[in-house]
């Protein structure tokens, strides 16, 4: 059996052209297909990185109305609550760069450290932060990308909450997970909080808590809810993957469009593939003709057209993932991160969405040369025999 497979696999070496463009076409197929599954699973790494024993509380009707303070207070005195912080969407941008877009946020900076265990900052960034009212921490790809460093003064115009706003750089914070953004400005609530008028004072955006047992999330995210059952503004508790969900549900139509051009990618990857099958298969015929006439069955035949398929679907996965992996880990997803971090703080190649490519590319070789392996083992010997000569 292996031998008829090495000598169904000789075959592509017969018109090296035809072979090269076919694999050259599959190729790119697989490096598109690589790409948009990579920038799906970017979208959606807050949602699978998200940490088991956070939960997360918001207004019940939406993300964007706001909850009283003291609620962060009621929060803390749940069983089962191991800490709670808060923070606020705050909106501003750079004057100079307004259509430069990154997360800043309002937040409790003791407690948030606390509650995002996998934010890391020097002892001494830290320090600086908790003592400085107007001190801010940015992430390493913002700092990066901005250029700014410790001590830096930067100015925000605020667009939610209007106004120029300085911060001082007080440190730069890197992530132990995928979980959290490495392109935010974090600062202190209660310098946002001080500025306002009193009628807009003490409103926070959402809450975070981490429990002390993952596996009563669901418990503990009705007890906090039941809290606020009675008061004016009612709450919504869910996981922190749930709510990562519900934030990027906005986006959903984006996300099925793209997931459809990745399938349509795949179906032209086909076509590819079985054009070139069906084209060998038919200047082969007379071949096929003299096998069976010299005693080889049918299924030999179609063994040989599958075989031969399913080689060229390895070489095209070689190529393919070959090319896309490196390209975007070390060029395209590089330049990503730096410039579009604030929506893909991560852009790798998953080895998981590797695989599945190169599994993907042998099997579309093997199921576009279905067909054509069952018309190849269909030829009878006299009709066959009648084209020789």
């Amino acid at each position: 059996m292996l031998a008829l497979f090495f000598i169904a696999a000789r075959n592509l070496k017969r018109s090296w052209f035809r072979t090269a463009f076919t694999v050259a076409g599959a190729a790119v197929a697989l490096i598109a297909f690589v790409m948009l599954r990579t920038v799906l699973w970017a979208w959606n790494i807050g949602e699978e990185y998200a940490a088991q024993d956070r939960l997360g509380t918001r207004h019940k009707v939406t993300f964007i109305m706001q909850l009283p303070k003291r609620y962060h207070d009621d929060i803390k005195a749940v069983p089962g609550v191991k800490a709670a912080t808060y923070a606020n969407w705050f909106g501003a941008r750079i004057p100079t760069k307004p259509d430069e877009f990154f997360a800043n946020l309002a937040v409790d900076a003791p407690s948030y450290v606390e509650v995002l265990d996998e934010m890391v900052l020097s002892p001494a960034d830290k320090q600086r932060w908790l003592e400085d009212k107007k001190g801010a921490v940015v992430g390493q790809v913002l700092a990066k990308k901005m250029g700014w460093k410790v001590g830096d003064k930067v100015v925000l115009e605020g667009t939610i909450y209007p106004g120029d706003w300085e911060f001082n750089i007080s440190g730069i914070y890197t992530a132990s997970r995928k979980s959290l953004d490495e392109s935010e400005l974090l600062f202190h609530w209660d310098y946002m909080n001080d500025s306002l008028p009193p009628a807009r004072q003490d409103q926070i955006g959402w809450i975070m808590t981490r429990i002390t047992d993952s596996s009563r999330s669901g418990e503990i995210s009705q007890q906090i809810d039941r809290l606020f059952d009675e008061r004016d503004v009612q709450t919504i508790t869910m996981s922190e993957r749930n709510m990562n969900v519900s934030f990027m549900a906005g986006f959903s139509a984006i996300l099925s469009a793209l997931n459809i051009v990745s399938v349509v990618i795949l179906g032209i990857m086909l076509l590819i593939l079985g054009n070139t099958i069906a084209m060998g298969v038919r200047e082969r015929t007379k071949e096929y003709a003299v096998l069976r006439a010299i005693g080889f069955e049918p299924w030999h035949i179609r063994f040989f057209v599958i075989a031969e398929a399913a080689t060229l679907g390895v070489v095209s996965g070689v190529v393919g993932v070959g090319i896309a992996y490196p390209f975007v880990n070390n060029v395209m997803g590089a330049a990503i991160e730096e410039n579009m971090g604030a929506w893909f703080p991560y852009f790798r190649v998953e080895p998981k969405t590797a695989a599945i490519a190169f599994v993907i590319a042998i099997l579309l070789s093997a199921v576009a040369s279905l067909l054509p392996s069952i018309q190849a083992g269909k030829v009878s010997v006299t009709d066959a025999l009648r084209r020789v000569g």
